[in-house]
């Protein structure tokens, strides 16, 4: 019985196979291994990358979680009984209401002041209108289902301010800070000493198999460590998600402001030759969405058959809009789309407009 799925030999989605095949993930890791690395302890590999990430993020410590939803979920709980508050404030398409089943609630009995329009960014003057003590406020850097937009940093020192002065906690969803740092160009200590805790994805920006750090004062991971083992994730042996994450550091970090310059030139082409928008215009980041004139389920029939035909995948989800005659995509350029010129996507996503409209 042969696999259903056509394989992928090249694509701009950035967790795309390609790279993340088991073979050549352990390859990678090996390069950083020798007989005499242990699994656990304090020289092991999450301890190693703890270290490594508590310095980056110019904290006092930092534990690793088997997942971004856990070490957030964690971080919210810890600031929300320590202020006996139960609310928290965030822009509507956090991450932490639209993709984890709102867990916050369910599991830990808070509940999410939505802060802001759900297309724009999240303002100072949202942050002041909100009538109720916060335990937290969070900010997403960059904010990815806007396209990978940020605020200026003085504005965000300002609505930092304006948290704290109300006796919220400052915490950053930074999965993406690596990404956030090519449009800020500040150390990514700079950036974190903005927050209180700060979350970082080890499978996005740094292409790791999965898990996250969550970074603070000593007291605070302490006490989230706590929650971390009550939540089941205090496992032993995580040592090969560190050991992923770590080859990420090693090679990928650097590499940012590269993605972000080809994203820049990408949407300068496809924005030249108007069939499709990119937008920002330009991205802020390495990341940007792609609007399309053409129906959601058309496209996903053309980039189907494209990807079938041409063993090339131009996006991990197709997203609907209020219009039903348009659709977009995310692009987040890493090693994938680096093997794309600017003028190819542009064709490419003429024949994916074309196919889409013989199909819709």
């Amino acid at each position: 019985m042969t696999d259903p799925t056509p394989p992928v030999r090249r694509s701009l989605f950035l967790h795309a196979p390609i790279r993340r095949g088991p073979r050549a993930v352990l390859e990678r890791m090996l390069a950083l291994v020798d007989d005499d690395t242990p699994p656990d302890g304090p020289d092991g590999p999450v301890a190693v990358l703890e270290r490594r990430m508590a310095a980056l993020l110019g904290k006092e410590a930092a534990l690793f979680f088997p997942s971004g939803t856990m070490a957030q979920q964690a971080a919210l709980r810890v600031h929300a009984e320590r202020s006996g508050r139960r609310a928290f404030a965030a822009h509507p398409q956090s991450h932490l209401d639209v993709w984890e089943e709102q867990g916050y609630n369910a599991i830990h009995g808070l509940w999410l002041h939505r802060t802001g329009d759900p297309f724009e960014l999240m303002t100072a003057d949202d942050l002041t209108d909100i009538g109720e003590p916060l335990a937290a406020v969070v900010w997403e850097l960059p904010q990815r289902d806007l396209g990978g937009l940020l605020p200026e940093w003085d504005d965000l020192r300002d609505q930092v301010a304006i948290a704290r002065a109300t006796g919220a906690a400052p915490h950053l969803d930074g999965a993406r800070i690596w990404e956030a740092q090519t449009y800020y160009r500040r150390p990514l200590a700079e950036i974190a000493a903005l927050f209180d805790t700060v979350y970082v994805s080890l499978y996005k920006s740094l292409l790791g198999t999965r898990g996250a750090v969550l970074a603070a004062d000593a007291a605070t991971v302490a006490t989230a460590r706590t929650w971390r083992q009550r939540l089941g994730g205090g496992i032993r042996d995580a040592w090969p998600l560190a050991l992923s994450a770590l080859v990420g550091l090693d090679t990928l970090a650097d590499r940012m402001p590269a993605y972000r310059d080809h994203a820049i030139a990408i949407a300068a082409a496809v924005n030249a030759d108007g069939a499709a928008r990119a937008y920002p215009d330009p991205p802020q980041t390495p990341i940007f969405h792609l609007h399309l004139p053409a129906p959601r389920r058309a496209v996903e029939r053309a980039g189907a058959a494209m990807l079938a035909e041409h063993g090339v995948q131009l996006y991990g989800r197709v997203r609907s809009g209020p219009d039903p005659s348009r659709c977009s995509f995310e692009v987040t350029v890493g090693e994938n789309a680096m093997d794309f010129t600017p003028s190819e996507v542009v064709t490419l996503l003429h024949e994916l407009l074309n196919r889409a409209s013989t199909n819709s």
